[in-house]
């Protein structure tokens, strides 16, 4: 282990506002790019509206519109993805829509550029328990985002694909990908249904609150995933007035700070658990973390006092790291998962309780449970908790 600790503040560009794509060609030219593709979803490439509004300033500069992007960043779309941008011969990528999105662009630009197999690309479990990611020395596109919910992949350098046979998260990490330029337009964050919007935001949460827990902390890591977590909390707390774009607009600046946050804390168990129900029973995020997040709290609680005071703190309940301040904010969130209508357990949600082993299978092979306040040592303990959300 080092002798000395380190924080590191990436790069990133923000603008905001209805004329941010004003800017969209001084950007290229910043980044050394004459043209870009736009990579979204398939309902994004149909919104013509939308669409004209980056069209418009980049006239002859957008090489094209690719729509493969899919829920989860299945593997098979990211390599769709890729393909795409290595016959457009494009320099730049802009991705438009929510975390998928945004994930599917990072991962697909790695792939076009890099040689070898995608397993080998991957970051692997070593033989004694550690990680270890493959330096991606290759160039890649600069990473262009145009988000339209409250996501944290938005700041992030990691890009995990859904494996379709295994269920499992590949891990791809460059921080050569991480976004350069966002670009918060008014119209496209007020384009996504409240549903999905809610979803995110929690799913932001989890992160943030999931950072505070962490065995790794910082100031200023500190500092950002108290006003995210704070921020979030309140804002879902009010539920209705998240159509306005204000909140809208602030739900992003909030998830970004989560992922700036959690870059250098990691997560714990919740994020791995939760992308496993995802993927394999189709239920977002947002709504499994939500199900699952009190759960992890009282079983990290007992290692993560000093998170539990910070989290008291952000959402404003009384008790601080004590037993008592781990009851009031895990209530806090139960009650806020319930005032958004979510369902308070898993059973409610569709999941099986014969799959409680499956989930637990995968959460395994995620890289996030290394910074769990309460070391995983082997499945048995992810299903217990699982049952007890059941």
């Amino acid at each position: 282990m080092p002798s000395y600790a380190r924080y590191h503040t990436p790069e990133m560009r923000a603008f905001e506002g209805e004329g941010c794509f004003e800017a969209l060609p001084a950007e290229l030219d910043r980044l050394g790019c004459a043209s870009a593709v736009i990579v979204c979803g398939r309902s994004m490439a149909r919104d013509e509206r939308l669409l004209a509004l980056i069209r418009r300033p980049l006239g002859s500069r957008l090489d094209g519109i690719c729509a493969d992007v899919r829920p989860h960043s299945p593997l098979s779309a990211v390599q769709a993805v890729a393909r795409y941008l290595r016959s457009s011969g494009t320099q730049c990528v802009i991705a438009v829509g929510g975390g998928s999105a945004i994930v599917t662009a990072r991962a697909a630009s790695i792939l076009r550029a890099e040689d070898g197999d995608v397993a080998s690309l991957c970051t692997q479990w070593l033989a004694d328990g550690s990680m270890r990611s493959p330096r991606l020395a290759a160039d890649k596109m600069p990473q262009i985002v145009v988000p339209t919910t409250p996501t944290t992949a938005i700041p992030k350098a990691g890009s995990a694909m859904l494996d379709e046979a295994s269920g499992a998260r590949m891990a791809l990490f460059d921080p050569k990908t991480r976004a350069r330029s966002v670009f918060l337009h008014p119209v496209f964050t007020a384009s996504a249904p409240l549903a999905l919007l809610h979803s995110a935001a929690f799913n932001s949460l989890a992160l943030a609150v999931e950072g505070l827990l962490s065995r790794t902390a910082h100031p200023l890591s500190d500092a950002a995933l108290v006003h995210a977590a704070g921020g979030l909390y309140r804002s879902l707390a009010r539920g209705g007035g998240l159509a306005s774009p204000a909140e809208r607009r602030d739900l992003i600046w909030y998830a970004i700070q989560a992922g700036q946050g959690s870059d250098h804390t990691g997560a714990g168990m919740c994020i791995p658990i939760g992308h496993a129900i995802s993927s394999m029973f189709n239920i977002d995020n947002g709504i499994a973390n939500a199900i699952v997040l009190p759960h992890v709290l009282r079983f990290n609680a007992p290692s993560a006092r000093r998170g539990i005071e910070l989290l008291a703190s952000a959402l404003r309940v009384d008790g601080g790291g004590t037993d008592a301040g781990v009851a009031a904010v895990a209530r806090a969130l139960t009650q806020l998962a319930a005032a958004t209508a979510y369902p308070s357990r898993l059973r409610d949600a569709g999941v099986a309780r014969e799959r409680l082993p499956d989930i637990a299978a995968v959460a395994m092979r995620d890289w996030y449970l290394r910074n769990n306040p309460v070391r995983i040592e082997h499945p048995g303990q992810i299903e217990a908790l699982l049952r007890d959300a059941w």
